[in-house]
């Protein structure tokens, strides 16, 4: 008898595809583990949550972690510690995709803390696990008896040569036009992000609805597995209340906040107003209620939520005044750090990002060094929140992943409009003030900044983030352009959404309710074009196109493509020849082979510099041409005639009976050694290329 029972459900992805759910096997110590494979790639998933939550806690406590193996693919970690470190921003990014479709779904009432797990431990190279790790970690919940409002499950979404595609290989990803992740249960989307090539708002739908067709197949299988396994969901109770103090603090504040909310005043001014309301009511209460603090807050938190939803669902109105679709004001500057290479500063109403260009060499680049991946990235976008942007005190404790998640969407955003360049390019992105959507505000500040660079974009990109307000009663609802931070928190979506005059870039959705249709999404997506549109126009009045020149500060490179078999030429015995170019002419030189050819970039602030290097290198990469006259170096004086140096290492015999018209008896009647002299290359032997030359044919005859 097996000490294992072990459970499996096949999911057919219908191209002759299949992804196996097994659980029974593997980390029986969790609350629910599985084991999720499609081809030779695995990933382990488990769950545990605590059995109490912690006193006065109003949120859910929920850890999502992904860590690929690297004897996943054979090999081992590099550093001095050869282990798995610290995670790399694909592992946080993939952690937060879980997160962000997972964390909806738990009841608004648990508040355990919950560590979700899931760790990479095969892969096949071709197979991307991050559209199988919001399966596994949903699987692993749904064989526990955590309570959870699902399941859900993930899937990528590409169009490949005009046709749509479920969890695509790498190889085929790298021809996608659109590229999104999809998280959604078997009624509803829950999360969306992804990078397209300047498409539709109906592409992206079409793209939403073909996911979600097989999310549902994912999410039966699901189902039939916890079925089949008898599941029972725990019992818990995680909250306690005071109704009586609930209703007093309605009945004292709703309309005194209700007043603050229609004032239309700034953020700050705002929470002050809100807060000496609920130390007004507080100062009414007994000394027993008073100390409910944790109560009071929770109860005046769910006062602000139905004052901002119905004041946006019965009026149109919003907290700082404007009406659903209008745009805050909004002031773009470049050119702001004149020592930069290139910069701008983007002011959306009280969001602000000062954002930064720096353009290097091949040197620069990004090196990847992860499980699957080994690559080099000419192009980076860093985005930083600091503490004052919402006028926190609090110390910086180093890159947060909402960070790095914030800067991979703009630079999603970006990068497919980025021109085929030699440079290494870094964007950063610092988030000065903050009331909503910096990201988006991020996206508009890299593109001005990018055009005060002199960098030939290839078209301007604008983002703009979107809410909902929904009523499920009634079946209101309203669709909310360029969100403020209280209708984040107090909404029902993030969805945020870049793109040039011809398409969508980029996007990124979070919902936290259910419901959300087709309807509301076109609608959220087309009034995002408009908002797009408007914010683009303000961004184009202040710089039109790329400036014609590069700043002053921006290294100058210029690239030459030579014969892959002369890079060794180039380079020189232990690195010599290229060191000593580099050396006397102040200029960095770097080679990449690809292609079956070499390309060698010259960099240096100086154009002087980056000429010398050119003919130093023109010069030993050049190949002699027939015909072709040359300005050369006398080496070597013979009794038969001359040896002439026409290019770097490449000499050429200058017979006698080619140095005049008339009889030479000796060339050393002509030249010495090291003068300058101009020959035509008259002949090249097919076998021994030896090089043979003539002065005659260059001076007339008498």
């Amino acid at each position: 008898m097996s000490m294992f029972n072990i459970v499996t459900k096949n999911i057919d992805l219908g191209d002759g595809r299949t992804i196996t759910i097994e659980t029974g096997k593997m980390a029986r110590q969790a609350d629910g583990a599985v084991v999720v494979k499609m081809g030779e790639t695995m990933l382990l998933a488990t769950v545990v949550s605590a059995r109490k939550a912690g006193n006065e806690v109003d949120f859910m406590p929920l850890t999502v972690e992904y860590q690929q193996k690297f004897a996943s693919t054979g090999r081992i970690p590099g550093g001095f510690l050869r282990r798995e470190g610290r995670p790399s921003d694909d592992e946080i990014l993939v952690s937060r995709l879980v997160d962000r479709a997972l964390r909806p779904l738990f009841p608004e009432d648990y508040h355990a803390d919950t560590f979700v797990v899931m760790y990479l431990i095969s892969s096949d190279k071709e197979t991307m696990p991050d559209s199988l790790a919001g399966l596994a970690a949903s699987a692993a919940i749904a064989v526990s008896d955590v309570p959870f409002n699902g399941p859900m499950a993930e899937v990528r979404v590409s169009r490949i040569d005009g046709k749509f595609r479920i969890n695509p290989t790498f190889t085929e990803n790298q021809n996608a036009d659109i590229e999104i992740v999809i998280g959604g249960t078997k009624d509803q989307i829950v999360m969306i992000e992804g990078e397209m090539s300047e498409v539709s708002e109906e592409d992206m739908l079409q793209a939403i609805k073909f996911g979600h067709e097989a999310i549902k197949q994912m999410c039966i299988a699901q189902i039939e597995l916890a079925e089949q396994m008898g599941i029972k969901k725990r019992e818990y109770c995680h909250e306690i209340h005071d109704e009586d103090l609930r209703a007093k603090l309605s009945a004292f504040s709703y309309d005194k906040v209700m007043a603050v909310a229609k004032s239309g005043c700034k953020k700050g001014e705002r929470h002050d107003q809100y807060q000496a309301i609920k130390e007004e009511f507080v100062a009414t209460l007994s000394e027993e209620q008073a100390s409910k603090g944790f109560l009071i807050n929770q109860y005046f938190n769910h006062v602000e939520y139905e004052v901002v939803r119905k004041l946006i669902l019965e009026q149109g109105l919003r907290v700082d005044g404007r009406n659903t679709e209008q745009i805050r004001p909004i002031v773009c500057e470049t050119d702001i750090l004149p020592a930069a290479h290139g910069s701008a500063l983007f002011t959306r109403g009280e969001t602000q990002s000062l954002t930064t260009v720096t353009m290097g060499t091949k040197m620069d680049e990004k090196i990847i060094d992860d499980a699957i991946i080994q690559d080099r990235y000419r192009f980076m976008l860093h985005y930083n929140f600091p503490p004052f942007s919402t006028g926190d005190a609090r110390p910086n404790r180093g890159t947060s992943r909402r960070e790095i998640g914030h800067g991979n969407l703009a630079f999603r955003a970006l990068k497919r409009m980025l021109p085929d360049t030699p440079y290494t390019i870094r964007i950063v992105s610092d988030i000065l003030e903050s009331n909503g959507s910096s990201s988006m505000a991020t996206v508009c500040a890299g593109t001005l900044a990018l055009m005060d660079s002199g960098l030939k974009i290839k078209k301007p990109v604008s983002g703009i983030a979107m809410g909902l307000i929904t009523d499920e009663a009634t079946g209101k609802f309203a669709v909310l352009s360029d969100i403020l931070g209280d209708e984040d928190h107090l909404g029902d979506m993030d969805f945020k959404v870049t793109g040039t005059a011809d398409g969508i870039t980029a996007c990124q959705m979070d919902i936290k309710v259910k419901g959300l249709t087709f309807e509301i999404m076109s609608k959220a997506l087309h009034q995002a074009k408009q908002g797009r549109m408007h914010i683009l126009g303000k961004m184009l009045e202040t710089i039109a196109a790329p400036r014609a020149d590069y700043k002053p500060h921006v290294p100058r490179i210029e690239q030459i493509i030579i014969p892959k078999e002369l890079i060794g030429a180039l380079i020189g015995p232990g690195g010599k020849v290229i060191q000593e170019i580099q050396e006397s002419t102040g200029s960095v030189i770097t080679i990449e082979e690809k292609d079956g050819k070499g390309y060698v970039d010259v960099s240096s602030a100086n154009k002087a510099s980056i000429d010398k290097a050119m003919m130093r290198i023109k010069g030993i990469v050049e190949q002699p041409e027939l015909g072709k006259i040359y300005m050369g170096k006398v080496k070597t004086l013979v009794e038969f005639g001359a040896f002439i140096e026409i290019l770097p290492g490449k000499d050429g015999l200058l017979h006698v009976s080619e140095i005049d018209h008339k009889r030479v008896e000796s060339a050393a009647d002509y030249f010495k050694v090291g003068d300058q002299v101009e020959v035509k290359l008259i002949d090249i032997d097919p076998k021994t290329k030896k090089l043979k030359l003539s002065r005659k044919v260059l001076i007339p005859k008498n």
